[in-house]
């Protein structure tokens, strides 16, 4: 955006800069966003954890988006995460049917997010992951990651990507088994245990 000096027609100076954000928070947010697997779904998985920045606080208002295989390691190919009204315009929500893969949750006032999806199946020569999207204050460009399902050790080790990184950077992928279909995926931004993000050119 510019802005025109009224003094000078001519002249067309820069806008000053703005800060970044969060004014993602009013139109993108929507009910039962993390509820991404069908309900009673036996291979349901329930994923929560923190975004966290470079001082380790957390933030409350974050967004991560989440996309994953189903548990056959097949992207799914069907509509429906955001279901509207075509009369009102009204939120519908899921049709608690059809696994899309895809959810977006808003951190709550701790930094905290949870979601229940399906235990994604592996693809290719990858281990099992969920693909991840980070919107938070500050980033210019959202932040893309990996989320690791620990267990299969030899599955963990042969992963192409998980296999370039040093171990301890290797960790900040693989999430936290908190037992009974739980798992714990803290995401830090920067700093002490920053979180992998990938670059996709």
């Amino acid at each position: 955006m510019t802005k025109i000096d009224t003094s000078n027609p001519e002249a067309v100076l820069p806008t000053p800069s703005h800060t970044v954000g969060p004014f993602y928070g009013h139109a993108l947010p929507f009910p039962g966003g993390g509820d991404i697997a069908p309900v009673g779904h036996p291979d349901t998985i329930a994923l929560q954890g923190y975004v966290l920045d470079g001082e380790g606080k957390p933030l409350p208002d974050a967004f991560v988006e989440l996309w994953g295989a189903d548990p056959d390691g097949n992207v799914p190919q069907v509509d429906g995460s955001m279901r509207r009204d075509p009369a009102s315009g009204g939120f519908l929500g899921r049709n608690g049917v059809e696994f899309t893969g895809w959810g977006r949750i808003q951190t709550d006032a701790n930094g905290h997010w949870s979601a229940r999806t399906l235990r994604p199946g592996a693809r290719g020569q990858s281990a099992p992951y969920i693909s991840v999207c980070v919107f938070a204050r500050g980033l210019l460009v959202h932040l893309f990651t990996r989320i690791y399902l620990p267990g299969d050790e030899a599955v963990l080790a042969a992963d192409p990507l998980l296999a370039r990184l040093d171990q301890d950077r290797r960790d900040t992928l693989i999430a936290t088994d908190g037992g009974n279909g739980t798992y714990r995926f803290d995401i830090r931004l920067q700093g002490e245990g920053e979180t992998v993000f990938l670059e996709f050119q």
